[in-house]
Formats: C-alpha cells, sequence, structure tokens
C-alpha cells in the first residue's frame, strides 16, 4: 500500500517513514508543499499524511489545489495546529481525517487503512475473496480458515488486487502500489509474485487478461 508523507521535520518524517514501512506501507517521502502538491497529482497513492506547516506552500493550500484539479487521493492532515477553526478549515476544504500531533504510530497506521478501505468501498476491515481472508492489520492470509504464509511482496500483491476486486489492474499500476521511490523492480517480479500467489492460494484466484493486465475474481459463482 503505496502513500506519501509530507513532513518537513527531518526527525519526525525520518521516524514515521521507518514505522510505516515496518507496518507494511510503501512511503514516499517530501518535504515542502510544492513537491507535495507535485506527486499528489502525479501519482496514484492510496493515501496522503499532509502536515499542514510545510515551507514553500502551506498544507491546507496544497490540499485546496489538489481537491480543485480532481485528486481523489485519501489525505489525513497530521498537524500541531489544534484549534477548531483549523481543524474546520482542513475538513472543509478536502481532508478524510484530521490527527494532532504528537500521534501513536499505530493508531495512524488504523487510520490510513480505514481510509483506504472507504476509498475503496470496502465496510469490513479484513479483505476476502472466494474463500481467502486477508487482515490488513496483522498482515495474515488465511485460506479456507487454514494460515498461508506469504512473503511481503506477495503480500502487498494480494492486498492491491483484493482492494480492487472483479477490476483489471495492469503491470504499471500494480509495480505503483508495491514498490516507493529508489526501490528496484525487476521485468518479470509482477508476473513471479503472480505465480506464487497462483501456487499458493489456488489458480482461479487470479485471472490474466491477456494483453491487459490481471483481475481477481471475488466470487467464482458470478
Amino acid at each position: 500500500m503505496r502513500i506519501l508523507l509530507a513532513e518537513d521535520d527531518s526527525l519526525l518524517g525520518d521516524g514515521l517513514r521507518a514505522g510505516l514501512r515496518q507496518l507494511g506501507f510503501q512511503v514516499d517521502w517530501v518535504r515542502d508543499g510544492e513537491a507535495a502538491e507535485r506527486e499528489l497529482r502525479a501519482q496514484p497513492y492510496e493515501a496522503a499524511v499532509l502536515d499542514l506547516g510545510l515551507p514553500r506552500k502551506d498544507g491546507l493550500d496544497v490540499l485546496a489545489a489538489v481537491r480543485r484539479a480532481g485528486v481523489k487521493t485519501p489525505v489525513l492532515v497530521l498537524t500541531a495546529r489544534d484549534a477548531v477553526p483549523d481543524r474546520i478549515r482542513g475538513l472543509d476544504v478536502g481532508a478524510d481525517d484530521y490527527v494532532v500531533k504528537p500521534v501513536d504510530l499505530h493508531e495512524l497506521a488504523a487510520r490510513l487503512r480505514a481510509l483506504v478501505r472507504r476509498a475503496h468501498g470496502q465496510t469490513q476491515e479484513c479483505l476476502s475473496a472466494q474463500d481467502v481472508e486477508l487482515d490488513p492489520a496483522s498482515r495474515t492470509v488465511r485460506k479456507a480458515g487454514e494460515p498461508v504464509t506469504l512473503s511481503t511482496r506477495e503480500f502487498d500483491l494480494l492486498q492491491a488486487f483484493m482492494l480492487s476486486a472483479d477490476r483489471v489492474l495492469s503491470r504499471e499500476q500494480l509495480e505503483q502500489q508495491l514498490y516507493s521511490w529508489g526501490q528496484e523492480v525487476e521485468s518479470n517480479a509482477i508476473e513471479v509474485h503472480i505465480h506464487n500467489l497462483r501456487r499458493k492460494l489456488g489458480p482461479a484466484l487470479i485471472h490474466t487478461v491477456r494483453g491487459v493486465g490481471y483481475m481477481l475474481q471475488k466470487d467464482l459463482s458470478r
């Protein structure tokens, strides 16, 4: 699950990036408002964590600009501004959630997972398709009730498919979800991970749509 972190405090930003990565997020980190706006316009992030007191362009101005541009990425505002008028303005210009610093890392991760679920129309904490169930919080997978061990990339790929069940995803879209800046992507990485998922979870779960990409079928009876 790839997210954008916009935070100018080096110590806090580094801690959030490291902590969120340990909790299963792929994190791209920018340190000013202009960079945050540019990346939100250019990249299909699952969510963004946006500080308000950013240099070069205030976070609220960034948020207002990307919403005017039609960017629908869920945005969690993380700020030291705890006055009620600031929170009201942040929500009114397009924030999906608002957290005052300091924030517990696990709470931040839970709020991000909730934002992503809602953005994909998912109401339940756990994701399911056919006889496979995925728990994003514990990062566990079960097939027919039995635990299945997946690598980090395999888990992230399965989660991307489940969030977009019954939709065709191209290899490029999947790579964008699995890899953050500076991570090398081998040319056949997605195909290898899909092969492993089919071997562990059954060949009927993920279908190849020739010339387009791949699709996870949520219900075989449909």
